[in-house]
């Protein structure tokens, strides 16, 4: 079986990541201009839900891009992968019908008793909820079709494809509406229409990628190719699920306790920080196929040092950019926007989530590797204990102290995860990692603060947008330079270089 380029894979994800968050980000003052704040609100609700519908993943999602990775390391034969393939296509399919149904039948209870409506008709917004009933259940089935070309490690055509579907979806709903009115039904009717097509595309190339089987091969509908799977698949769909809770529920809750219009302005700040947490998707989709290979390969070495390096890459990336974000929320909310109250109000939740986010990326590693060994005990037990903490926690925050508090909870359970039980997790499965894994990062996260709380007030809160997004670029760029030179491994190459050039 050929083997792709990693680095080629690592650099396309985060090309098309980038260029998803930018294009998402920078037309929400459009949206929120034409459509108004409170239909933005119900664009937030629907990206809520559709994190929420993740919930009836079961773990299916993952587990068929890791068996995908198997086939490809021989681990697996066609028949057996094709087999699997159909009673995974058969789970999805029902569970699609069930939830997206569930939800189509709430859209009274939704429209009259969930959302505070302000000036948004009833009838526009049952609409908006039927819709977005179909759109959440077409996308989640998709879920499948990207496991398998994940697993495939087609990932620069699946970089395409997404970037290509985001363009159709942010940007080009504008010019739909442009012609047909800058109406909340206007635009669900188009992400219908997007979401059909993605759906349509991702299918047909997943089929492309299947293997081949022989006339007298019987691939057959049953679901007993799942059945040695289930403890696999359950493990990864309690953590899921709790996954799910983690980044979803605070938004569920204030979209119940907040008027639309005010949730249309948490909403926007929260996917601004949301782009901190998409900077470290790129690397997860190239290196768990490629680690759960070289693990079934034998190569644990290997993919032991993968790991480390894709940890250093996103310290870098990641980390630094919550940490800028962070600093700097203010000025670029204001210098993006033009609105001075706006920034006020929404820069102070933004500064939790961004630096809770970035904690969020480096937290998710030792899933990574817990998912290459097969065994993901130590990630659920994690997990459960943190929901328990975290349902409570948000809830009385936000409804006492609304998105503030639920910032401040969202911010110290990443800190007191990644302090205590990534340290714990580490011990136990590689125990001699641990103190490697944080040096890769640590010096990183100190030099940059010290570097953005020094150079905060250089900055203005308002007054002339494009001297202000100078700043910024300059405080980011410099922020950069800093962490890349806190690197031990930039720091080593320099080193080998100079003694090179002195002898």
């Amino acid at each position: 079986m050929k083997t792709t380029n990693l680095k080629l894979n690592i650099l396309a994800s985060y090309i098309s990541q980038i260029y998803l968050i930018v294009i998402s980000i920078a037309i929400l003052p459009v949206y929120i201009k034409y459509m108004g704040a409170e239909a933005y609100g119900l664009v937030g609700f629907f990206a809520m839900l559709q994190g929420l519908f993740n919930l009836l993943d079961f773990g299916l999602t993952p587990t068929i891009s890791r068996q995908t990775a198997q086939y490809n390391a021989g681990v697996e034969t066609a028949l057996s992968f094709r087999r699997l393939f159909r009673a995974l296509s058969v789970i999805f399919t029902i569970i699609a019908i069930l939830g997206g149904g569930t939800l189509y039948l709430l859209d009274d209870y939704i429209a009259a008793h969930w959302l505070k409506l302000d000036s948004l008709k009833i009838e526009d917004v049952l609409f908006c909820l039927q819709v977005m009933a179909i759109c959440v259940a077409l996308r989640w089935v998709t879920g499948l079709y990207r496991g398998v070309i994940s697993g495939f490690e087609r990932i620069v055509w699946l970089s395409v494809a997404n970037s290509v579907i985001a363009t159709l979806r942010f940007p080009g709903v504008l010019l739909y509406m442009y012609y047909f009115g800058f109406t909340i039904k206007s635009f669900f009717i188009f992400q219908l229409a997007i979401a059909l097509v993605e759906f349509i595309i991702l299918a047909f190339k997943s089929h492309q990628l299947l293997p081949k089987t022989t006339v007298q091969d019987i691939i057959g509908w049953s679901i007993k190719p799942v059945k040695p799977l289930l403890g696999f698949a359950l493990t990864i769909a309690v953590t899921s699920s709790i996954w799910v809770l983690f980044t979803q529920l605070d938004k569920f809750v204030l979209s119940g306790v907040l008027p639309l219009a005010d949730y249309g302005y948490f909403t926007l700040a929260v996917l601004v920080a949301g782009g901190i947490l998409q900077l470290s998707t790129p690397i997860s989709a190239p290196i768990m196929p490629r680690m759960a290979r070289l693990e079934g390969e034998g190569k644990h070495k290997q993919m032991r040092q993968v790991y480390l390096n894709a940890t250093q890459f996103v310290a870098f990336i990641v980390v630094t950019a919550g940490i800028v974000l962070a600093g700097v929320a203010r000025p670029v909310l204001y210098a993006w926007t033009g609105d001075s109250n706006l920034a006020a109000q929404a820069a102070p939740v933004l500064q939790l989530y961004a630096i809770g986010n970035a904690l969020l990326a480096l937290t998710a590693f030792p899933y990574y590797l817990q998912y290459a060994k097969g065994n993901l005990k130590y990630h659920l037990i994690g997990n459960i204990v943190s929901v328990i903490v975290l349902i409570p926690a948000v809830i009385w925050a936000a409804k006492h102290y609304g998105a503030i508090g639920a910032g401040w909870v969202w911010l110290l359970m990443q800190l007191s995860y990644l302090v205590f039980w990534v340290s714990y997790v580490h011990f136990r499965i590689e125990p001699d990692i641990n103190l490697e894994w944080f040096k890769s990062f640590i010096p990183s996260l100190v030099s940059v603060s010290l570097f953005v709380w020094l150079m905060m007030g250089w900055i203005d809160h308002s007054g002339d947008r494009l001297a202000i997004l100078f700043k910024i670029i300059v405080i980011s760029v410099f922020s950069v330079i800093i962490s890349l030179l806190s690197s031990f491994r930039v720091l080593n190459l320099l080193r080998v270089k100079f003694v090179k050039r002195k002898v």
